[in-house]
């Protein structure tokens, strides 16, 4: 794998963010949710679509933090504009574990 600088890095820009509602995503080819994610004051609340549905149901994603890259361009998934992009660990299976603080921080908090 090619190296990068740290200046690469700090270009990706990774915050923390409470999910504030979770739910099935219509119209998907594969099975996700669509989540709505409060990164804090600064940057509000954004959409996200996650597959992440073997291993997570939208009443036990309400309430949990993730983390997610804020600086990427929306994309459309269907008919929904995903906003950012939630970030998760591929299990044995290739189903999507959730990447996440071990404790509660503040909301918009960004990785370092």
């Amino acid at each position: 794998m090619e190296q990068i600088t740290y200046d690469d890095f700090a270009r990706v820009d990774i915050r923390v963010g409470t999910i504030v509602e979770a739910a099935p995503l219509e119209g998907a080819r594969k099975p996700a949710l669509r989540l709505a994610i409060d990164f804090g004051p600064e940057l509000g609340i954004r959409k996200s679509s996650a597959q992440i549905t073997v291993h997570y149901t939208p009443e036990e994603l309400v309430g949990r933090q993730v983390a997610a890259v804020v600086n990427f361009p929306p994309r459309q998934i269907g008919k929904f504009m995903s906003q950012v992009l939630t970030l998760g660990f591929p299990a044995e299976d290739g189903s999507v574990v959730l990447f996440a603080p071990d404790q509660v921080v503040p909301n918009g908090g960004r990785l370092f």
